[in-house]
């Protein structure tokens, strides 16, 4: 498992190195000059050359190369562009926490939910409720997240007046508790779109626990309903369940840009979309690596937990 665990820590690493060096020679050939677009079209010439003299734009390719590699591995990424007097860490830093409370809530509810469902719809295959389950789930997931957001707020915001229509900066002044309130809406539209996902995947899973033939064997043995569920078929079910689960978390952290549109949600995936327009390449790389390492730890979270649930898993990692 250690052995594993390293392998995986060192293709991390590697794959974080090609994919900043993806994100350099993608922001260094874009056809648009990043001083321009910080300063302005109107901005003198005087000015954008010693915007790009004091940024280095001017550096050679591999000056300015080995500067984000020196600032991947020191830690140290700069001042943002289009708001210098923020180092670009402690710019992304509040972003990045207001999409993970935003994403854990989400996850929060739709787990629970979405897995209860599953285990329902296998259980009663083919019948009404399997169907109506599935119907449901196919019916959630194929609706843009940031449509339902919009229904909600419509909705349950400003129809009925449960939840605050559209976010505001109050909530910031709030405890954790009383920032529910502006957070709930956001979380339910992502929670309805990713139950699909996630109960399909568990129902798929559940249904082949229960045909395989170490089932059948534990009934035989006189083992009731209930402890086949728990002994064995949620140990194996749920392992493909984990990993969709996984990639949704960091679908969450920089893909919900409809969302934090639609509900007014100063969130990450529109500081990265700001950045690329406004030029901002220190903010806009360092995003896309810390997506990506999001990414990276949410997978490897993932098969640790599903070795953990399943010793033939555990006895795959350990000897791979």
């Amino acid at each position: 498992m250690l052995r594993y665990i390293v392998k995986r820590v060192l293709l991390s690493l590697v794959t974080l190195w090609l994919l900043a060096t993806i994100v350099f020679l993608m922001s260094w050939a874009l056809p648009s000059d990043p001083a321009r677009l910080i300063l302005g079209a109107q901005a003198p010439e005087q000015s954008v050359a010693l915007f790009r003299t004091k940024n280095g734009l001017d550096d050679p390719f591999l000056t300015q190369y080995l500067r984000l590699m020196k600032g991947l591995v020191t830690f140290d990424f700069g001042n943002s562009w289009k708001y210098p007097q923020f180092e670009v860490w402690d710019y992304l830093r509040t972003p990045l926490a207001k999409t993970a409370k935003l994403a854990i809530l989400a996850m929060l509810i739709t787990t629970p939910i979405s897995i209860g469902a599953g285990l329902i719809a296998a259980k009663f295959r083919d019948k009404k409720t399997d169907r109506g389950i599935v119907l449901f789930g196919l019916a959630a997931s194929s609706i843009p997240e940031f449509v339902t957001c919009a229904l909600l707020m419509v909705v349950v915001g400003l129809k009925l007046g449960w939840l605050e229509p559209i976010y505001s900066t109050k909530a910031e002044k709030l405890s954790l508790f009383g920032q529910l309130r502006y957070l709930m809406i956001p979380a339910l539209a992502l929670a309805i779109a990713y139950f699909g996902y996630i109960a399909r995947m568990m129902r798929a899973g559940t249904i082949r626990a229960l045909d395989s033939d170490y089932v059948r064997t534990a009934s035989m043995k006189g083992l009731s309903s209930g402890q086949v569920m728990r002994r064995h078929v949620m140990r194996n079910a749920i392992a493909p369940t984990i990993t969709v689960m996984s990639v949704q978390v960091g679908y969450l952290v920089s893909g919900i840009l409809g969302v934090e549109v639609v509900y007014n949600y100063p969130g990450f995936s529109r500081v990265i979309v700001d950045a690329a327009s406004d030029g901002d390449l220190p903010v806009l790389q360092v995003a896309v690596i810390i997506s990506a390492l999001i990414y990276m730890i949410a997978t490897l979270v993932a098969d640790l937990v599903i070795a953990w649930l399943n010793p033939r898993a555990r006895l795959e990692l350990g000897s791979a």
